[in-house]
């Protein structure tokens, strides 16, 4: 080849080279810049608006980019259409739960009213005066002849047109499903956990792929990402602060492997509670529609001993409130709890009238419409005196929700173990054990010549073996006062564990009061600075207690039942219901993507081909908690 031939080879070579470049840079102008699918280093930066953050909740989820200012918020439902025709019906409840109709229930929420009334009237009102007295009777007798005005023929609302046969309806759609039409609905979540049951769609698959046909609905309508794009996006996934271990595996793995995300980050909501409100420390305190959490948060690490989970919230407060209004005569008397239009209205009744103000006595008159699809608008005449404050209160007396035989309070378990995570806290533990055993006889063959030297081996040996039979299921903390589980100074290992496992079932079985479930959290903490960190920074986050006043109302409560000790040392007890002014139902979404924007972020990314090969591992390597 000649010179000027290379010459042209070149030059030719050059030329295409630059209609490559120009191509690229006009496929760039068509699709955003984005980063590597897997980055080759785990300290690469990522653009936060190629971030998506899922907060879901057991009644709502959030989602949205980590630039947002706010998410989208719908609720976490759908709707199934039947595979068969002549296929029962199933629908997952909303408001009724098991329990509330055993033959102790109505004793104990009669109980359950008792005490809060004695509260309610043991305390003057801030001007020093006493509540003013209602008769119940002529309370009763005036709703009771209440009729209906019909404001309008139509109620202006219509059930989901299911006129095309959709295959599923996802959050609004799905909750105004006319009964008649053949479909199943579904909630994923409830009480924190996923909703699995013996029921049509309880099963671990038929409930994940619930999750991934809403939030990959969520994200095509409201993100407007196509689902084909997500290999250039990841995710940022918030689970509760106890958590079940398999779940969680199970929901990456959809995330990861199905859903296509590129990474996922995965953090507890407490945590991320913290970071969205700008606190350091904080006790957090999770009113949700289903279940109530409590944790201590410090320096965005939740404490492991601190964490409860209580099994009531918001919802249960909607019914109780509607037992409340029935005990008055309330006229709406086609309601029924098993209705999701008439679940829609007690939840919105306990919003509109509710509070936590006891400055409020005496009867006041209230009006509501009831408008249901196909039927006229109804206007209606309530009249109402403490059952607004009585509703909220059952928060602090549980037993008034009359829930029997069920277990009310979680704490953080052991997990029960994974073939692929074989390197898990039980592996550490009989290495610990066994590491322990050979360094205890080395110090025994030392000291041969003393007697007793090979008993105290022996005795060694069979303390190991007893800990690895029985390793402690619950680990709480220790504490100077009203801790479940006292020191373990106990001489026999097995009979500790024992009486630590009597205990714990016991205290499971029990339902705790919000305010005594706080208390007990921050009493678990391990150090008295930590404490007194706590209770001068109670965070409530969660929809479950946006009450009027509730902030006063918990504030006085905690005040008057701290321990002695640290009422003289706490300089003052807060509690904050807002911060920045933000709505608290949005606070952990919020943390959450705060938390995308963070550069220590980086390191926590798992990737998809890390998840592929290595599996629930990466969660032990790479979450910002203890796995």
């Amino acid at each position: 080849m000649t010179q000027a031939e290379k010459g042209e080879a070149a030059a030719a070579e050059n030329g295409k080279d630059k209609e490559r470049d120009k191509e690229r840079e006009q496929r760039g102008a068509k699709r955003p810049i984005v980063p590597a699918a897997v980055p080759e280093s785990l300290q690469e930066q990522i653009q936060c608006n190629f971030i998506v953050v899922i907060h879901p909740g057991s009644m709502t989820l959030k989602i949205g980019r980590a630039t947002d200012t706010l998410p989208v918020s719908m609720p976490h439902v759908i709707a199934r259409r039947h595979k068969q025709q002549g296929q029962l019906t199933f629908k997952d409840s909303w408001l009724l739960r098991e329990g509330l109709n055993k033959p102790e229930s109505p004793e104990q929420r009669q109980n359950g009213l008792k005490m809060v009334d004695q509260a309610i009237w043991s305390k003057k009102m801030s001007n020093g005066a006493r509540r003013i007295p209602v008769s119940p009777d002529q309370v009763r007798s005036y709703n009771r002849q209440m009729r209906p005005a019909i404001l309008d023929h139509s109620s202006g609302t219509k059930w989901t047109n299911t006129t095309h046969h959709p295959a599923y309806l996802i959050g609004e759609e799905a909750l105004y499903v006319n009964p008649l039409d053949c479909y199943n609905v579904h909630w994923p979540i409830r009480r924190g956990q996923l909703n699995l049951h013996s029921g049509p769609g309880g099963s671990l698959t038929a409930v994940l792929a619930d999750l991934e046909v809403i939030w990959s609905h969520a994200i095509q309508k409201y993100l407007e990402i196509p689902l084909k794009d997500l290999k250039y996006y990841r995710c940022i996934l918030l689970i509760p602060d106890i958590y079940n271990k398999q779940h969680v595996k199970e929901v990456v793995s959809v995330i990861l492997m199905k859903m296509g995300f590129s990474g996922i980050v995965v953090h507890q909501e407490s945590v991320c509670a913290t970071f969205g409100s700008g606190l350091g420390s904080a006790c957090v305190v999770d009113v949700g529609d289903q279940k109530t959490s409590v944790c201590c948060v410090e320096d965005g690490v939740s404490h492991r001993n601190t964490r409860l989970c209580l099994a009531y919230g918001g919802s249960d407060v909607s019914r109780c409130f509607y037992w409340l209004m029935q005990r008055a005569g309330f006229p709406y008397r086609d309601c029924q709890l098993a209705k999701r239009t008439d679940c829609l209205l007690l939840q919105h009744l306990k919003e509109t009238f509710c509070h936590l103000d006891q400055d409020l006595s005496g009867l006041q008159d209230h009006e509501f419409q009831v408008r249901h699809p196909d039927s006229p608008a109804l206007l209606y005449q309530l009249r109402l005196g403490d059952e607004k404050l009585q509703a909220p209160m059952a928060l602090f007396y549980p037993a008034m929700f009359g829930i029997v035989g069920q277990k009310m309070t979680s704490l953080q378990q052991r997990s029960q173990g994974d073939s692929e995570d074989p390197h898990d806290e039980h592996y550490l533990l009989a290495t610990q054990s066994k590491q322990e055993q050979s360094a205890k006889a080395i110090a025994d063959r030392k000291s041969m010549s003393k007697p007793g030297g090979f008993e105290g081996d022996l005795r060694g040996q069979s303390s190991g073996i007893v800990e690895n039979l029985y390793p402690p299921e619950v680990e709480l903390g220790t504490s100077h006062s009203d801790c479940i589980i006292g020191g373990n100074d106990s001489e026999e290992q097995l009979t500790a564990h024992m009486s630590r496992k009597t205990a714990v079932s016991h205290f499971e079985g029990k339902a705790l009061g919000l305010d005594k479930a706080i208390l007990h959290s921050i009493d678990c903490c391990a150090s008295d600075d930590t404490k007194k960190k706590m209770y001068s920074s109670i965070l409530v986050v969660g929809g479950g207690l946006m009450f009027h006043k509730a902030q006063e109302f918990l504030q006085h409560r905690i005040l008057n039942k701290m321990p002695p000790s640290f009422r003289r040392v706490v300089e003052n007890v807060e509690v904050i219901t807002r911060p920045k002014d933000m709505d608290p139902r949005l606070i952990a979404w919020k943390g959450g993507a705060v938390l995308a924007c963070l550069d220590t972020t980086q390191e926590l990314w798992i990737y998809q081909r890390e998840w592929q090969r290595f599996g629930v591992r990466m969660l032990r390597e790479r979450a910002a908690f203890v796995w």
